[in-house]
């Protein structure tokens, strides 16, 4: 692990969709990626999968309440060398494929250089992300382990599939290990040898980076977004009772949906990837498009906060405010501030990225630069400006 953060903590999460079993309804395809935010309103397309969403505890210390992607905090335990000796491709890597563009912090980050694990966060974080899924919701995102060979059937890019029942001990023995592995993240390298399982790290496509805002106080962390698409039905997911209080498998515009009829809450990151989830009626299309565009990499995105008098906003890396060299840390208490409305700061800008939150009930996306990396811009759901993309929640 990264012995030098001092000022958040890392963590992984996985945008994991399961489904795509028959076509789209609809027969809607993605826009290409880059393309910019069209200035009409689009209609909601259909999907032919399903997200799962996750409901936080309402004692949780960080956005108690929220729906959010399965994941957590980075353990030591992901990190541990051990992983080499299990995983059958050759180290460091395992079999992941390379990555073209820079890399966040994050990912970019050589551990064994801080006197950490040989094991990368390519890697460790995937790992991360899967344990999570498991003790989170009790799905496991595993792959038969193999001799020579990458085992995950993914690798053909193609979307994965879980183990066959067969595979898997009976379900009380498995919510024995589930405990083990929630009192114990080493525990789950133990669960993974009784199995003669691997992570399916190879499922898992590098998605986005997010680094919670400075100045906003409480916890803060730097979190891997990764995408993982099953091709299968949604499996069977369980809440633990103490850190998630609810599962629910949605699709991305009925989630959206929920969250403007006030049945659910979900965070400004996570509301941002849903929307650009909508891009994506059909789930080869989603695997497809994150299985190549993750050889681009991705860079980290740590809003920065402008009070206006109506509201706030988070901006975001390329939109004209953004600063050239933004307070990660927040050491430096750097403040934007405004006298004038959230709609007129808006209506006096060129380049647009930024999200607009009003309050908790009412969260807007506008952007109209085309998305670095090569990957695509929310969809516009509700657009009210010209050149944004408006995913407002009225409720």
């Amino acid at each position: 692990m990264n012995s030098r953060l001092r000022h958040w903590r890392e963590a992984a999460t996985v945008l994991l969709a399961a489904g795509g079993v028959g076509p789209a309804c609809g027969g809607a395809s993605a826009r290409l990626p880059g393309a910019l935010a069209s200035s009409s309103s689009s209609p909601p397309p259909s999907f032919d999968y399903e997200l799962l969403l996750l409901r936080r505890s309402a004692g949780s210390g960080f956005m108690p309440g929220a729906y959010v992607f399965p994941g957590g905090t980075v353990d030591a335990a992901d990190f541990s060398a051990e992983w080499l000796q299990l995983l059958p491709e050759p180290p460091p890597r395992c079999g992941l494929g390379p990555v073209k563009g820079p890399r966040a912090p994050l990912f970019a980050t050589e551990r064994s250089e801080l006197g950490g694990s040989p094991l990368p966060g390519d890697v460790a974080f995937r790992i991360c992300a899967i344990r999570e899924t498991f003790e989170e919701a009790g799905v496991l995102l595993l792959a038969p382990a193999a001799e020579g060979g990458r085992p995950g059937p993914a690798c053909d890019g193609s979307p994965a599939r879980l183990l066959p029942a067969e595979r898997l001990p009976p379900a009380s023995e498995l919510a024995e290990w589930r405990r083990r592995v929630q009192r114990q993240p080493g525990a789950f390298l133990q669960l993974c040898r009784h199995l003669r399982c691997v992570p399916n790290i190879w499922a898992l496509h590098e998605w986005s980076n997010w680094l919670t805002p400075a100045g906003r106080g409480g916890r803060r962390f730097d979190t891997a977004f990764y995408l993982c698409c099953l091709g299968q039905s949604p499996p069977p997911a369980s809440h633990d009772q103490a850190e998630v209080t609810a599962c629910k498998w949605t699709k991305p515009s009925e989630a959206i949906e929920l969250f403007k009829s006030q049945d659910i809450w979900i965070p400004p990151p996570q509301f941002y990837e849903l929307c650009r989830l909508c891009n994506f009626p059909s789930l080869r299309d989603l695997h497809r498009f994150g299985f190549e565009r993750a050889v681009e990499g991705c860079e980290r995105w740590m809003p920065v906060l402008l009070i206006a008098s109506d509201g706030f906003m988070q901006i975001l890396p390329g939109d004209e405010l953004y600063p050239e060299d933004p307070d990660f840390t927040g050491e430096r208490k750097l403040t934007l501030s405004t006298n004038k409305k959230t709609e007129d700061v808006l209506k006096e800008a060129i380049r647009l990225h930024r999200v607009v939150i009003q309050d908790l009930n009412k969260i807007a996306i506008h952007v109209n630069i085309p998305s670095k990396y090569k990957h695509i811009n929310p969809l516009p759901l509700d657009s009210k400006m010209g050149n944004s993309t408006d995913c407002s929640s009225k409720l």
